[in-house]
């Protein structure tokens, strides 16, 4: 196993010519980081590698958490790798050197290594792909792209993403379309089921369907591509919402069909935070309008979604040192390993009384994302008690449906982390919060 030397020394290559010479093969990989390939080349399989705290303490090397606290949203923003770090510093440097000249002549093209690597990681063609800040821009930009008109209904679940309630809200009181949404069941699994759940509120008004592939509330994985055929069959888009799932679990475009996905870079795949991306399948490309304004002769082409004026290149360049990074871990490891904490946990904390969970267990519905709530305990006064005394920072989740903490461990996490979690919560199951 390598040492933490060999694995933290392998940041100092350039990120374009890192991005530019792995092309994802190995040999390459073991030319530009040596360390990483050596964790690639760990003979283990997946579910054998996900208990190997040896292989995990070398990754664990790769970041610089605070210690002094325990970061289980994850979810949320996660940290980036010394490596992205680094080349997201050295091409800020660089564009600091004469911006005008760098980040238009210099860094601007660099831009397509990363896009290239993002498509293949997708498993898409990269001019199907835009370099976006987020999922929320990357949803927005699909959202108030297509051309909805007065009546028009927008359908999804109770249980999407706030910002994107928001957004068809706003475009309720602009456009005048009309926004639906449904319960589905806390914990979901039959995915039939919710197939059906969009099928029956279908009506000859509906224009639109959102879906999010996993629920950031619960960690909950819908059947998306089910949800797209039958979009497909009756001739309604469908946007899915990829914020918490990519770079997560190992999945390719051609697996879910669709015709656009967008999805943060800062949660799971460890790039800069502000980074995102969007898909959209080439022959939508047209239809769809930017959020802001491109030249006519822009479009068929993917860029036009990034027409958003001045703008850092260094964040974007960044995001190929993530992609060698997830590559080295290698993905099918990195799903086993969240999956195998968020049970570490999860198990443990399941034989209490008054402990229930919103999220499923079947690997087909969730991976490294959980909420557990303590019957008779305030989640929002069980969050702040876990931070106040014991510095452990999670998620309050109140829905109307459900409520309790979202925990998102990351490969990062120790073992001994978990453990404290797992005793502060048992200390309230046992004896509650204490009185202020």
């Amino acid at each position: 196993m390598p040492s933490r030397r060999r694995f933290l020394g392998a940041i100092s290559y350039p990120v374009g010519a890192a991005v530019a010479a792995s092309a994802w093969s190995r040999p390459a990989l073991a030319r530009v980081l040596p360390a990483l390939s050596d964790l690639a080349a760990h003979p283990a399989s997946p579910e054998q590698a996900a208990s190997d705290e040896s292989f995990w303490f070398e990754v664990q090397q790769a970041f610089t958490p605070d210690r002094s606290l325990i970061n289980l949203n994850n979810g949320g923003v996660s940290p980036a790798p010394v490596s992205v770090q680094s080349a997201m510093k050295r091409n800020l440097d660089l564009s600091n050197t004469a911006p005008a000249w760098v980040m238009w002549q210099v860094q601007e093209p660099k831009r397509e290594t990363v896009r290239e690597g993002l498509g293949r990681l997708f498993g898409c063609d990269p001019e199907e792909v835009a370099i976006v800040r987020n999922a929320s821009e990357g949803l927005e930009t699909c959202q108030l792209g297509l051309d909805l008109a007065p009546g028009d209904e927008v359908l999804t679940t109770n249980q999407d993403y706030p910002r994107m309630i928001t957004t068809f809200r706003q475009m309720e009181r602009r456009r005048g379309i009309v926004l639906k949404q449904f319960s589905i069941p806390v914990p979901a699994e039959d995915l039939a089921r919710i197939v059906s759940l969009y099928e029956e509120r279908i009506t000859p008004r509906t224009r639109l369907l959102l879906v999010s592939h996993m629920i950031n509330l619960t960690g909950q994985i819908l059947p998306v591509r089910e949800i797209v055929r039958l979009g497909k069959r009756r001739g309604i888009p469908v946007l899915v919402d990829g914020a918490h799932a990519f770079a997560h679990l190992v999945f390719s475009r051609d697996d879910l069909e669709c015709d656009y996905y967008a999805t943060s870079l800062h949660k799971w795949l460890f790039a800069p935070h502000g980074t995102g991306m969007l898909y959209v399948r080439k022959n939508k490309i047209r239809s769809l309008w930017p959020l802001m304004a491109a030249p006519a002769e822009m479009d068929d082409n993917i860029r036009k979604f990034e027409e958003i004026g001045t703008h850092p290149a260094a964040n974007a360049l960044a995001i190929g040192e993530a992609l060698i990074f997830h590559e080295g871990i290698g993905p099918r490891r990195k799903e086993a390993r969240m999956r195998y904490l968020r049970d570490l946990w999860a198990e443990r904390l399941r034989k209490l009384d008054r402990v229930r969970f919103h999220t499923s267990f079947r690997p087909e519905f969730s991976c490294g994302i959980a909420t557990v709530q303590i019957e008779g305990i305030d989640t929002a006064a069980l969050n702040q008690h876990l931070w106040n005394k014991h510095k452990i920072f999670t998620t309050a989740i109140v829905h109307e449906d459900f409520q309790g903490l979202r925990i998102t461990p990351s490969v990062y996490t120790t073992l001994g982390e978990l453990d404290r979690f797992c005793e502060a919560m048992e200390t309230v199951v046992r004896d509650g919060l204490p009185k202020s």
